[in-house]
């Protein structure tokens, strides 16, 4: 008794097509046409400072924005961050701060910035900053200060 084929045995379907030569030649320069797409896409894709400063910006608004602006004078449920760097904590004018904010002691650098971030209440106990209990990845924090460092 003759063995059936793999092709009997997997009862695989198979199409069989035959392409006129002109397709065939026309399929041979695609790969020319996606690597020009390609290299358009790269053309148009932006600078990576512009895209690190994309996510800056979306980082401070999807963690801040709720309750800040980066607008001087511009304050909501929490004070305007613009020119936090260099500032000190509580002292802004024009916003009602906590007692624990005013008299923290804190000047806002990028070290104290990321760890207040990372938890607010570990640098000044008993802020206002309630709900928000920090933010642990380190690459998000370090989106956010570069948001308010102007970067």
């Amino acid at each position: 008794m003759r063995r059936p084929s793999t092709w009997a045995t997997t009862r695989a379907i198979v199409p069989c097509v035959i392409v006129p030569s002109a397709i065939v030649a026309a399929l041979a320069s695609l790969p020319i046409l996606i690597l020009t797409t390609a290299t358009l896409a790269r053309a148009q894709a932006p600078e990576p400072a512009a895209a690190a400063a994309d996510d800056s910006s979306a980082a401070f608004n999807n963690a801040c924005r709720t309750c800040h602006t980066n607008k001087a004078g511009d304050n909501r449920l929490g004070p305007s961050l613009a020119g936090i760097v260099g500032r000190k904590a509580g002292q802004q004018p024009g916003f009602a701060y906590s007692e624990s904010m005013k008299n923290s002691g804190v000047t806002w650098d990028t070290k104290t910035l990321d760890a207040f971030i990372a938890n607010p209440e570990s640098v000044v106990p008993s802020n206002a900053m309630k709900p928000f209990t920090g933010i642990s990845d380190a690459a998000v924090r370090a989106q956010i200060i570069n948001a308010l460092s102007g970067g």
